[in-house]
């Protein structure tokens, strides 16, 4: 299991995004900053998203991720949790239902698959990260 540390530094990421409630695939492309915070480590996200049939549009999201003795927990920028990180995990948000894949065997290159599905959304979202620098 990774711990909180092998994360801090700067990430490339590249997503693929299948939304098939919208019936369109898009991409981002971006960076991603892991900084140290006393709590943990601040997760920033900046890049450009490219939905098929819209502009090109400037993305950004941040979490803070903590490190606990059996894990790491993800946390959404307001406070509440999100998720465990692991091999899987889950997070209702009703009424839809997110889950989570992590793939670190070629690590430091590592991977995230989220599927979302209910009534307001459907869609896979596929990212890879390779780091820049620590």
């Amino acid at each position: 299991m990774r711990r909180l540390g092998d994360f801090e530094g700067r990430w490339r990421v590249a997503r693929r995004i299948d939304d098939w409630a919208l019936g369109r695939s898009g991409t981002f492309e971006g960076t991603v900053l892991f900084s140290p915070r006393e709590d943990g480590l601040l997760y920033h996200e900046a890049g450009e998203l490219q939905m098929e049939g819209a502009p090109v549009m400037a993305a950004t999201r941040d979490y803070l991720w903590r490190e606990r003795d059996d894990g790491i927990d993800v946390y959404f920028d307001d406070g509440r949790f999100f998720h465990r990180v692991g091999p899987t995990a889950a997070h209702w948000c009703d009424p839809d239902q997110y889950d989570v894949s992590y793939d670190f065997t070629l690590w430091p290159d590592w991977a995230s698959v989220w599927d979302v599905r209910g009534p307001r959304k459907n869609y896979r979202m596929e990212s890879a990260y390779t780091r820049i620098s620590p």
